[in-house]
């Protein structure tokens, strides 16, 4: 594939502009169901997969593209889709076949982490409104840069932060907002997840029919092909972040909505390793944070060596019943100067304790993609911010790229920018931002 030059592209996507911003209007003036929402999904993963059920059960929309680097992905969903629709989505492997298409009015993004801000971007540029995945980001940076183009190109860009719709979510914050707390000086996150073994690496081999490997790249540095990589791209710092981004931004995201929203932090500190399989995985299995936000502290530890840790079962997300607090693997803990609030993200609900151990007040949840993802498709038709904003988005995976800069920059303590978001430590500014491949590139100027 010859990668399209930055030009070319967005002279395409803005000379199309017109038209999608006509349809889009005419679904802003209705605010009706009854105007279709035509929709693509990029990444055919399981989450993506998902996703797109998810959506298909919104009221008037539909996909009319499936795209994947990897032509054996999504299949049963493509038999789910023409099930439902009565034809089949068109599968595609170029992203921006979609962006070229005036009837497409939304993608949902559900790639590996190096290509959310990029396909974000090129798709706001391309007159699309967006629902991306968590965390929204692989780099600092570019976060921010998606932040300037939905608003730039006036999209509506969802997060996959989903407690972000979640009506417990909401009264958890008006209790720690009420005072009845106390103040609040000492949040823990927890993401301690069950040991995910030993791991090997394999070797280089020839790209397999059905692939596209470049286009999995993408803006990722170049390096032959590699079957660990394709299928486990989170163990690399060039697709994620570890477990720290991709569970960890859930109940980061879920604390920061209770304390609503603050700023940044304006220092943080990590100290991490690999120590349960020393099998020299770029990835930690246990990180130890501390965020530092002024008035209070925030401590975020994550891992993945803890096979008696569980994350909350269904009955729990889906059901009435309460977590086993102390061993849920994504709980957190608000310490205020009055009481303590257990929290727990996708549903679980949250518990206020006094001293004695008695619950005062309590709101049980439901896992929330049942309101996140028909908020999107609200916010598209109305052109409403979306609950998910990437504003929101982008801060809360901030504390995401902190604690793995803090970790990658030698274990250290960083002071941190809340307003320029840079460092005071220019070694760790290295990992703001990623060197692109040509083609990928993200602009300064988006």
């Amino acid at each position: 594939m010859k990668p399209i030059g930055r030009r070319s592209f967005v002279g395409a996507a803005l000379s199309g502009l017109s038209v999608g911003s006509a349809a889009l209007s005419k679904l802003a003036n209705g605010q009706s169901p009854n105007n279709k929402v035509i929709l693509a999904l990029i990444g055919a993963g399981g989450r993506g997969s998902q996703l797109a059920t998810n959506f298909a059960r919104v009221e008037n929309i539909e996909f009319k593209y499936i795209c994947d680097v990897n032509e054996q992905r999504g299949e049963s969903l493509f038999a789910d889709l023409e099930k439902q629709y009565g034809r089949r989505p068109k599968r595609i492997v170029d992203m921006r076949e979609v962006f070229d298409d005036h009837e497409v009015n939304a993608v949902v993004i559900a790639t590996p982490e190096h290509w959310h801000a990029l396909a974000t971007i090129w798709a706001c540029q391309a007159g699309k409104d967006v629902y991306v995945e968590k965390p929204v980001s692989l780099y600092l940076w570019e976060s921010r840069k998606m932040v300037e183009a939905a608003a730039k190109y006036d999209r509506v860009v969802q997060c996959g932060t989903q407690n972000r719709s979640a009506p417990y979510a909401r009264s958890a914050r008006d209790y720690a907002t009420s005072g009845k707390l106390g103040r609040i000086e000492h949040v823990k996150v927890y993401n301690l997840l069950p040991d995910d073994g030993a791991w090997a690496p394999q070797p280089d081999s020839t790209t397999p029919l059905g692939v596209d490997w470049d286009r999995f790249l993408g803006p990722a540095r170049e390096v032959p092909f590699n079957a660990g990589r394709l299928r486990g791209w989170a163990n690399f710092w060039d697709y994620g972040g570890g477990a720290l981004s991709g569970d960890a931004i859930h109940q980061l995201d879920l604390a920061r909505i209770v304390l609503s929203d603050p700023k940044s932090p304006r220092a943080v500190y990590c100290k991490g390793g690999r120590f349960a399989h020393d099998d020299n995985r770029e990835i930690p299995d246990v990180q130890a944070i501390t965020f530092d936000f002024g008035d209070f502290v925030m401590t975020c530890e994550s891992g993945t060596f803890t096979p008696y840790m569980k994350k909350f079962p269904n009955d729990v997300r889906y059901g009435s019943t309460w977590p086993f607090w102390p061993q849920s693997s994504t709980r957190i803990e608000i310490y205020g100067t009055k009481r303590m609030m257990y929290l727990g993200q996708h549903g679980a609900g949250w518990q206020v304790l006094e001293g004695d151990g008695k619950i005062v007040a309590q709101d049980k949840g439901y896992f929330p993609d049942k309101w996140h993802q028909p908020n999107f498709i609200d916010c598209v038709r109305s052109r409403k911010r979306p609950n998910g904003d990437i504003e929101q988005g982008h801060l809360s995976t901030t504390l995401v790229h902190m604690g793995n800069i803090a970790y990658r920059a030698g274990n250290k303590w960083l002071n941190f920018d809340r307003d320029a978001e840079t460092f005071a430590e220019a070694d760790a500014n290295k990992y703001l931002k990623p060197t692109y491949r040509k083609g990928y590139q993200i602009p300064d100027k988006v």
